[in-house]
C-alpha cells in the first residue's frame, strides 16, 4: 500500500446515444418500430494521483475547442462535449488545487479525442507521458488513413512529447500503481489498479467499461465503440478476477455514480 492520493479532475460532460455505450439498450419492436432515441449524459474525467515519487496526470481530456471545429462535425454531432470549453484542463485543475506546472508525469489511458485532446499543454516539455505501443501505433495508423478509428484527431498527439511507450501487458513504474492493457473498446487501452494506504485497492477501468451497465451486468459497448468485442470480453474477465483477488473497487470510464464517488477523492 502507498500513501498516496487520487483527485477527481471534472472536464465536463458528453451527451450521446446511449446506444453507443450499452450495445442493444433501446431497440425497435413490431409494436414499436421506430423507438424515441435514448440520450443521455456522462463525465469526463481525468485524474490526478499525488504519489511520494510526482503528480502523475491520468487522462487529459478533450480540447478545450471540440466544438468549435476542432473536432470533427459528425462526431461532435454524435458525441457533444458541450462544456469543454468551460471545464478545460486548466481550470478542472485549479478546482482540486493543481496547476499544469505541478503535473510531472502523464499517464494516457489510450488516444481518443476525449481522453487525449489536452496533451498540447505538455508539448516541448520533458514530462514522460506514458502510452501503450499498440495504442500510439493504432492512433497514428487511424488518424494518418482511411482505416482504424474515426476517433482519433492527429492534432491531439501529434506532438513533440516525450513518450514513455509502454510494451508489456502488465507494468509498474511507480510503487503500488500497476498499469494494466485492457483491450477491446481500443487496441492499446490501459486501466490502472492504484493499492491505496487507507482506503485499499482502487481500479480505474477507463473506456473498457463507459457505464456500470457494462461492468456489473457484461453488456458490451455498442459496436461503433469496439475495435474488438473478443478482446472486450477477455478483458472484462481479466477486470473481474482483479476485482475478486484485490478485494478492489472498480470505476468505470464515463459513469456518473463512479465520477461522484469520486469527488472528495480518495482516500
Amino acid at each position: 500500500m502507498v500513501n498516496a492520493t487520487v483527485s477527481l479532475v471534472d472536464r465536463g460532460t458528453i451527451r450521446t446515444d446511449l446506444n453507443h455505450l450499452i450495445e442493444g439498450y433501446e431497440m425497435g419492436s413490431a409494436a414499436e418500430p421506430n423507438p424515441e432515441t435514448p440520450m443521455d449524459e456522462g463525465p469526463v474525467y481525468g485524474l490526478v494521483i499525488d504519489h511520494p515519487v510526482g503528480t502523475i496526470l491520468w487522462d487529459t481530456g478533450s480540447h478545450p475547442q471540440a466544438g468549435e471545429g476542432y473536432w470533427p462535425d459528425e462526431l461532435y454531432a454524435a458525441f457533444e462535449h458541450y462544456d469543454a470549453a468551460e471545464r478545460d484542463l486548466e481550470t478542472a485543475l485549479d478546482d482540486v488545487g493543481y496547476t499544469i506546472g505541478d503535473i510531472d508525469y502523464v499517464f494516457q489511458t489510450h488516444l481518443h479525442l476525449d481522453h487525449a485532446g489536452s496533451l498540447h499543454h505538455f508539448a516541448g516539455t520533458d514530462i514522460p507521458v506514458f502510452v501503450h505501443e499498440k495504442e500510439l501505433k493504432y492512433a497514428y495508423y487511424s488518424a494518418k488513413t482511411d482505416e482504424g478509428s474515426s476517433a482519433y484527431v492527429l492534432e491531439d498527439f501529434d506532438h513533440d512529447l516525450n513518450w514513455h511507450v509502454i510494451h508489456r501487458d502488465r507494468t509498474t513504474f511507480f510503487e503500488d500503481i500497476e498499469f494494466i492493457r485492457l483491450p477491446g473498446h481500443t487496441p492499446g487501452l490501459m486501466g490502472t489498479m492504484i493499492h491505496l494506504d487507507d482506503y485499499g485497492t482502487a481500479i480505474f477501468a477507463g473506456d473498457e467499461v463507459y457505464m456500470r451497465e457494462n461492468y456489473d451486468n457484461e453488456v458490451p459497448l455498442g459496436a461503433g465503440l469496439l475495435w474488438s468485442q473478443r478482446h472486450w470480453h477477455d478483458s472484462l474477465t481479466r477486470l473481474k478476477e482483479l476485482e475478486r483477488r484485490h478485494d478492489a473497487d472498480v470505476f468505470c470510464g464515463h459513469a456518473p455514480v463512479d465520477a461522484e464517488r469520486l469527488t472528495g477523492g480518495l482516500p
